[in-house]
C-alpha cells in the first residue's frame, strides 16, 4: 500500500465537494460536504462561535480515502454528549479542558459516519490522527461524538474510551398505515395517541407536510421565528444563523421535510426533519401559539406517517425525551469515543464510564419493558 498520510483543512471549501461525499458516508445528509458547507457559509460555525473547523483528510498515495468532521471546541456547547462535569473536573484540578477537538456534526445529536471512509484501515488512520493531533496541540483530549457502533468498536481497540447514551426512535416494522402500527400499541397508549391526534387537529387550522419545491423562501422565514423562540429558551441563543436555512433552501431542500401548521392562511407552529435514505431525523421545533398536543402532531407522529408512507425504517427524533416513550419510540443505544491525553484524567473517566454503561444498559430495558408494546 502507498504511504497514508493525514492533514487538517480550516474550511471544508479546501475540498471539492464530490471527493468529499465520495468517500462513503452512506447517504447521511448530515454528513454531506453541503451541510458542511452551509454551517461553515452561514457564519453557524467558524470565528466567534466556538466552533472552528479543523476537518481531516487521509489519503494513499495523494489521492483522497477518508475524511472526518472536526473541530477544535473552546467549549462544549451543541454536543448533546455531554462533559461539562469533565471540563469542571479537569480545571479544578488545574488543567486546560479547552480546547479540545470535537470529531461531530455541530447541533445534531444524529448517529452517523465520523470516520468516512470504506476501509477499517483509513478509519483507524484517522482516529490516529485525531490522537496525534490532540497530543501534538497540548489539547486536552480528542472526542468522537454520535459514532456508528462499528466505530465504537474501531475507536476503542485505537485506546479511545467508549461511551453509551441513549436515544428514543421509532422503528418501522412494515406498516401499511399509522392505524397498523397502533394496533400493536396496548389499548391504553392506543387510545391516548388518538385522542392526543384529534385534540391536536382540531387547533382551528390545516397541517401541511412540504419537500423539495413545494418548500418556499416564505416558509423558511416564518420557520426562522419559530427556531428562534425556541432556541432562545433551550439555549439563551440560536445555535443557527438566519442564512444557514436560505442555503438549506438552496442546496439541500430536497432533504426537508417541513411540516407546518397554519391558521388562516399563516404559519403558526413548524417542525423541520431532513430526510436520508433510510430514516426520518427530527431536527427543530418551534411556534408563535400554543395549542394543546400540537408539538406532539408535528414532531413525533407527522413523522411517523412519512416514514410508513415512503417505507423508511426509523425515525429518529432527537436528543432525550422520555415522553417519546408513549408515543411508540423506543430506547436505542448511542456511541461516542473519548481519547484523553491526562493518564490518570484518563483512568478516572474510563472508570466512570463503565459505570455509566451498566446504568444506562439497565434504564433502557426497563423503559424497553415498560413501553407501549402489548405484551405476548
Amino acid at each position: 500500500m502507498s504511504e497514508m498520510t493525514a492533514s487538517v483543512l480550516p474550511a471544508i471549501s479546501g475540498i471539492d465537494a464530490a471527493l468529499w461525499d465520495g468517500c462513503g458516508a452512506g447517504g447521511n445528509p448530515f454528513t454531506t460536504h453541503r451541510f458542511l458547507a452551509a454551517l461553515e457559509a452561514s457564519g453557524s460555525v467558524g470565528d466567534g462561535t466556538g466552533w472552528h473547523p479543523s476537518h481531516l483528510v487521509a489519503r494513499i498515495g495523494g489521492k483522497v480515502a477518508g475524511v472526518a468532521p472536526c473541530y477544535l471546541k473552546t467549549h462544549s456547547q451543541g454536543e448533546y454528549i455531554f462533559d461539562h462535569a469533565w471540563a469542571q473536573a479537569y480545571e479544578r484540578a488545574g488543567g486546560d479542558y479547552y480546547p479540545k477537538l470535537q470529531c461531530a456534526v455541530p447541533f445534531t445529536p444524529v448517529t452517523g459516519p465520523r470516520l468516512i471512509s470504506d476501509s477499517p484501515q483509513v478509519q483507524q488512520a484517522l482516529l490516529q490522527a485525531m490522537a496525534h493531533l490532540a497530543r501534538e496541540s497540548g489539547l486536552s483530549g480528542a472526542h468522537v461524538t454520535f459514532c456508528t457502533e462499528a466505530e465504537a468498536g474501531l475507536g476503542e481497540a485505537a485506546g479511545f474510551l467508549p461511551r453509551a447514551t441513549e436515544q428514543f426512535h421509532w422503528l418501522n416494522r412494515g406498516y401499511a398505515s399509522f392505524d397498523e402500527f397502533l394496533a400493536e400499541l396496548s389499548s391504553r397508549k392506543r387510545k391516548a395517541i388518538r385522542k392526543e391526534r384529534e385534540r391536536a387537529q382540531a387547533f382551528g387550522g390545516t397541517i401541511r407536510s412540504l419537500t423539495g419545491d413545494q418548500i418556499q423562501p416564505a416558509h423558511w422565514d416564518a420557520f426562522w421565528h419559530f427556531y428562534q423562540d425556541t432556541g432562545s429558551r433551550k439555549w439563551g441563543r440560536p445555535y443557527l444563523t438566519r442564512g444557514f436555512f436560505d442555503l438549506l433552501h438552496d442546496t439541500m431542500r430536497d432533504d426537508c421535510l417541513l411540516v407546518l401548521a397554519e391558521r388562516d392562511g399563516r404559519p403558526i407552529a413548524g417542525a423541520l426533519n431532513l430526510l436520508g435514505p433510510d430514516a426520518v431525523y427530527g431536527r427543530y421545533w418551534g411556534c408563535i401559539e400554543d395549542h394543546p398536543f400540537l408539538h406532539f402532531e408535528l414532531c413525533y407522529h407527522r413523522a411517523i406517517d412519512w416514514a410508513i408512507a415512503h417505507q423508511l425504517p426509523r425515525v429518529e427524533a432527537g436528543a432525550q425525551g422520555e415522553h417519546k416513550l408513549a408515543r411508540g419510540y423506543l430506547p436505542t443505544q448511542t456511541h461516542s469515543l473519548h481519547w484523553v491525553r491526562d493518564q490518570g484524567f484518563h483512568d478516572a473517566i474510563a472508570d466512570y464510564l463503565v459505570r455509566e454503561r451498566q446504568a444506562v444498559s439497565h434504564e433502557m430495558a426497563v423503559l424497553t419493558e415498560l413501553g407501549p408494546f402489548r405484551r405476548g
